[in-house]
């Protein structure tokens, strides 16, 4: 069916409503995926993980292929659901194995456990969760005998967490071959979806200062630190309601008791506008400064461009509330912060639908967690999609 046009609810939706998951079944299949760990900055912990992604795809029947990693991070892969002889194209399945959580997390701060109600663990809600979902979807619509209403092909990427810089080129090449993008990301505190997303910019900064024997000669040095504690406050005083400016993950000096030379720090800015995020781009490059006893140097990130809701996106909206309707749940939709690789494919026109996967809260944090009285509602939501967009 056309995206921007649902028609009646079809059998196979009707059927996939119905699908016989369970919240443990769905967990246990969770598990072995939150623990093994995969921080972005570790390829050879993504690795691991997408090794173990590839045998569970490989043992559902798909294609698999792993394609190489490059600027020294995690590979991806790609896996096709498809008969024989099925056009290229169908449904894209786009979702990221990367987690903000150090190796360890699992044995220091954060481990599996079930608590009530909630599942605990390292990147059990962003968003290895949702992903499993996904395929297990996939799986039972297999396994009773419901075709999808495409050819699927789900791309796992290595890099979200930090903006995508080695897989965007990857994602669009693929996407530009998919009628539809589907993206597991994490559901909305009310259960809802995501129809769009802020844009959002990455900069790296440096300030250079002059060094000297902070004990013997203090006065005689420039703190490349204290400039950038300068700066991050001034920076973040940009923040208006049209766009957020933020400072963080800085590094600076060796020596306690030399004056810092070098500082180098990271700041990100998110628009709701693309307009006022290009403005905000503007601003912060003209913050280099290259005189003065401490240079300042401001230099372009990632950038995720925004993506704005038409009327195909709202479609693939409208088909979602009215499955969820069928299941007993209100689906609402939004624009969202945060960023996802939804922002690229949305961006391209492409009908995009994100925040697909599973409910829960506190992601990137010791207390990231899922809901497990909404594990088989969502996934049947997902395989319902799977079966009629």
């Amino acid at each position: 069916m056309d995206a921007a046009t649902p028609s009646a609810l079809s059998p196979n939706a009707s059927r996939a409503l119905a699908l016989p998951f369970t919240a443990e079944g769905l967990l246990a299949s969770l598990r072995p995926w939150v623990e093994q760990e995969s921080p972005t900055f570790d390829a050879t912990a993504v690795n691991a993980m997408m090794s173990l992604a590839m045998r569970d795809m490989a043992l559902m029947g798909a294609r698999v292929e792993r394609i190489p990693g490059r600027m020294g991070l995690g590979d991806c892969i790609r896996a096709r659901f498809a008969p024989p002889g099925a056009a290229e194209g169908g449904i894209l399945v786009l979702a990221h194995l990367d987690t903000v959580h150090p190796v360890g997390t699992l044995a220091t701060g954060l481990p599996f456990r079930v608590e009530g109600d909630r599942a605990f663990g390292p990147g059990i809600f962003d968003m290895k969760g949702g992903t499993v979902l996904t395929l297990q979807a996939l799986a039972a619509l297999a396994k009773a005998g419901i075709p999808t209403s495409r050819p699927v092909t789900v791309l796992l990427t290595s890099d979200e967490e930090i903006g995508s810089p080695s897989t965007r080129d990857l994602i669009e090449a693929e996407a530009s071959r998919h009628q539809v993008v589907l993206v597991p990301e994490p559901g909305r505190t009310d259960g809802g979806v995501v129809t769009g997303r802020y844009a959002i910019a990455r900069f790296n900064l440096r300030t250079v200062g002059r060094p000297s024997h902070a004990g013997a000669q203090l006065s005689a040095g420039r703190s490349a630190v204290k400039e950038m504690a300068r700066r991050l406050i001034a920076i973040e005083d940009m923040t208006t309601e049209a766009c957020t400016f933020s400072v963080s993950v800085m590094h600076g000096g060796q020596w306690v008791n030399c004056v810092p030379t070098f500082c180098d720090a990271e700041a990100l800015t998110m628009a709701k506008r693309q307009p006022d995020l290009d403005a905000a781009v503007e601003k912060m490059l003209a913050l280099n400064n290259a005189s003065g006893d401490v240079r300042f140097e401001v230099k372009r990130g990632v950038t995720r461009p925004v993506w704005e809701p038409d009327e195909a996106v709202m479609g693939l909206y409208e088909q979602a509330r009215r499955l969820g309707a069928e299941l007993g749940l209100n689906i609402a939709h939004e624009s969202a912060g945060g960023g996802s690789d939804g922002n690229f494919t949305g961006a391209m026109g492409i009908p995009t639908l994100d925040g697909l996967g599973v409910l829960g809260g506190n992601a990137h944090t010791l207390n990231e967690h899922i809901l497990m009285d909404a594990l088989v509602p969502r996934a049947r939501l997902i395989a319902a999609l799977l079966a009629s967009v």
